[in-house]
């Protein structure tokens, strides 16, 4: 199956009263792939989990006017679990591995669930305003929760799985408080936690860069505007800023400068912790338009493609703008969604389960051609239990194995073990390990032929030794025969010279 990225985008109408959908998108093209119906996701309260490891991904999205959370596999465009939660959520994240869940609400609570049990592992106050956004680090160690009351805040995953805390709320790994105003939107930089990096964006006009393994600010920026959300690059080289205004700014972590010997140099920008301030928009008006980009509508949402090299922004109006990220330059737009909000954006590779795309060549590691099976999930628990939890049945999906054999079954003998070793450490112009035997035939037949070689070589010499005296016996004799008084005489290693006359 050749490799394809697809866009994952999530629509709701202006008002309460329609109903949204989730749309797979070619980014290629921008043609529709697949759609899943009867969704109002708002902004951060739908995630998605990747097929991976012979299990089908799943979709997961938050209704805003209820507590349910609404769940749909790549193989089916229908609702295929309705689950009712607790509250209703405000946001929701899950991580890579497709884990855990955690959702966080109105009233600053954080859930967290493991999505193959449905265990609800822990529930606390984590903050005392809405929770706007959850993101989890890239390796799942950690999460961070954003709220209206301009905090931030890193909690340990291994510390919420903890049973000595599941009475008492957890202690956050971090608080990172340098807000003013509600945090938009979190992102997370590549590497294991703590040491990979975080942005936060706030409507205080800033976007603020923080060092998870030193607690510490290194970095503000502030723009002209709110920043509504943000995306990063994946080499960290540079991230987008965008905000309703209809404005994206390009910020580049890295600058060059000429030292003193004139040679040029690559180096960090910013670094320096609170006091470090950039103001996007005081440099030269001329710079500034170059790392700008006007889409005209409020901004929604914002993703960086697999590879780096496309900028997608979702507006208000339902539009899906494709941008070139090094020339700025739109690509296209997609304008299926118009009269809708974009509420959540992000790129992957098709998954082999897509339905109507479905590639019955992925076998499943039985006979004949089988799907890929949906990955387990069952309904969350809204309290915690002491007794589920400790008895913590997972649902495993193993692949179908071939059929055993007596044979199969039997260990190694020493002359197959010798015989496969043989054949793992041959040369590899070699297709067959060749039986004792005949490797001592072979050398024999070698041997023979190096000694009538020996033989032809002895007689080519014989020949040619008696080529050369007769050629030095001819020209001797010719020598002694001229009478012009010269003499020929032949050195000691039998070439001829010819001696003038002796004047008396």
């Amino acid at each position: 199956m050749p490799l394809q990225e697809v866009i994952v985008c999530a629509s709701v109408p202006p008002s309460q009263g329609g109903s949204g959908a989730i749309t797979i998108h070619d980014i290629q093209t921008g043609s529709s792939l697949a759609s899943f119906k009867q969704t109002n996701a708002s902004t951060h309260c739908m995630d998605v989990i990747n097929t991976r490891a012979r299990q089908g991904g799943l979709l997961l999205a938050a209704q805003p006017d209820k507590s349910i959370l609404n769940v749909y596999n790549f193989q089916k465009d229908q609702i295929a679990l309705k689950i009712v939660l607790p509250e209703r959520m405000s946001c929701l994240a899950v991580d890579r591995e497709g884990l855990y869940c955690a959702g966080g609400t109105a009233a600053g609570r954080i859930y967290f669930w493991e999505i193959a049990s449905g265990i609800l592992y822990n529930s606390w106050e984590a903050h005392y305003r809405q929770v706007s956004v959850l993101r989890f680090t890239p390796d799942g160690s950690a999460l961070l929760s954003g709220s209206e009351d301009s905090a931030v805040s890193v909690w340990s995953v291994s510390r919420l799985l903890q049973d000595e805390v599941q009475t008492e709320i957890p202690e956050a790994y971090a608080n990172l408080s340098d807000h003013t105003l509600p945090i938009t939107d979190i992102t997370c930089g590549f590497g294991p936690f703590p040491s990979c990096r975080a942005l936060t964006a706030s409507v205080d006009h800033s976007v603020k860069l923080w060092d998870l393994s030193s607690k510490s600010l290194l970095t503000s920026f502030t723009f002209p505007h709110a920043i509504s959300c943000v995306a990063w690059d994946v080499t960290e080289r540079m991230f987008f800023a965008a905000s309703s205004e209809g404005s994206i700014h390009q910020v580049n972590l890295f600058k060059s400068r000429i030292d003193k010997t004139g040679g040029r140099v690559i180096e960090a920008v910013g670094g320096a912790g609170v006091s470090d301030i950039i103001r996007i928009g005081d440099e030269d008006p001329k710079e500034a338009r170059k790392r700008l980009i006007s889409v005209g509508e409020p901004i929604t949402t914002l993703t960086i493609s697999l590879t780096s090299s496309l900028l997608l922004a979702g507006t208000e109006t339902g539009l899906v703008n494709i941008y070139d990220v090094p020339s700025h330059q739109l690509l296209r737009s997609i304008s299926s969604h118009a009269g809708t909000r974009i509420t959540h954006l992000v790129t992957l590779l098709k998954p082999p389960d897509l339905v109507g795309h479905v590639q019955l060549s992925l076998r499943a590691g039985g006979e004949g051609d089988l799907g890929i099976p949906v990955r387990p999930i069952v309904p969350f628990q809204r309290l915690r239990e002491t007794k589920v939890r400790d008895a913590h049945e997972v649902s495993m999906m193993l692949p179908a194995q071939p059929k055993a054999t007596p044979e199969s079954l039997t260990l190694y003998s020493p002359e197959e073990l010798l015989q496969d070793y043989g054949l793992f450490v041959q040369p590899a112009g070699d297709q067959e390990a060749a039986p004792a035997e005949a490797l001592q035939s072979r050398v024999s037949e070698l041997e023979d032929e190096v000694r009538r070689l020996r033989e032809h070589l002895g007689r080519a010499k014989g020949v040619n030794d008696v080529m050369w005296e007769t050629m030095v016996q001819k020209l001797l004799a010719q020598g002694t025969a001229k009478g012009d008084g010269d003499e020929v005489d032949a050195d000691a290693n039998g070439r001829t010279r010819k001696k003038g006359k002796t004047r008396s």
